[in-house]
């Protein structure tokens, strides 16, 4: 069954809530993508994936948020991710639903949501670590290369050298925590989000120590949600690595 809770009044500051029956594995938390930019069905693309993660034990707290141009893009796309996360500490208390580890997951541009969570400002809920599904890990180096016909450059209102503080907050490779892990699955065909986000980034979390690794799947952007292709099992595994470590 899911449940909805907002943490807004906006129309897409939700979440949804699916609960694993028995002792949970843990807690995914899990943010689609779409270059920040879309619609209100965009949510529903990686539901089919959630709903598979739920049936191997996990729970899973699957967040809306603003996009461009519905109310989107700097700081209120963060401010909403933050907000959904430390809506489902407040929930699981309510319900006194047991959490375990709480993993972030995303897609694309939610598997930047999701590794920029870790180090979210003003934190309260504990993040065991972060998964990148082909995800927008280096901000810097999508705005000097355009991609997604310039979604970064527009998520954040400008180039790099225009607003350096708004890159600075919101890039993950500018933010590693070397405390928390982070687990990444990158198809070998993707032509949406290049693997040199997935590369650069690995490479500098190494360097400041970050327990990281990058899985490397045949495939192109979209099948990294489906469940019924092999990096599904890739997603599983690095979900019982970062489960293991606690």
């Amino acid at each position: 069954m899911a449940e909805r809770f907002e943490y807004g009044d906006g129309p897409m500051q939700y979440a949804v809530l699916r609960t694993a029956s028995g002792d949970p594995r843990g807690t995914v938390v899990l943010i689609h993508g779409g270059f920040w930019r879309g619609t209100p069905d965009y949510f529903d693309g990686p539901t089919p994936l959630a709903e598979a993660l739920v049936d191997r034990g996990w729970h899973v707290w699957q967040v809306e948020y603003r996009q461009l141009p519905n109310g989107g893009g700097w700081p209120h796309t963060l401010d909403d991710l933050a907000a959904g996360v430390e809506l489902l500490g407040r929930t699981a208390e309510e319900k006194g639903l047991e959490l375990g580890r709480v993993v972030t997951v995303g897609h694309s541009a939610g598997g930047h949501l999701a590794v920029w969570a870790l180090s979210r400002p003003a934190a309260v809920l504990p993040l065991a670590g972060a998964i990148s599904l082909a995800g927008v890990l280096n901000l810097r180096l999508g705005d000097e290369e355009g991609i997604g016909r310039g979604a970064v450059t527009d998520f954040l209102g400008g180039h790099v050298a225009e607003h350096p503080d708004r890159y600075a907050a919101a890039d993950p490779i500018a933010r590693i925590d070397p405390a928390l892990p982070v687990r990444i699955v990158h198809g070998d065909q993707d032509d949406v989000v290049p693997m040199n986000q997935s590369d650069t980034y690995v490479v500098a979390a190494r360097e400041a120590g970050q327990d990281v690794a990058l899985s490397v799947v045949e495939g192109d952007h979209m099948i990294v949600i489906d469940p019924v292709h092999p990096a599904f099992a890739a997603l599983v595994a690095a979900l019982e690595e970062i489960r293991a470590l606690g």
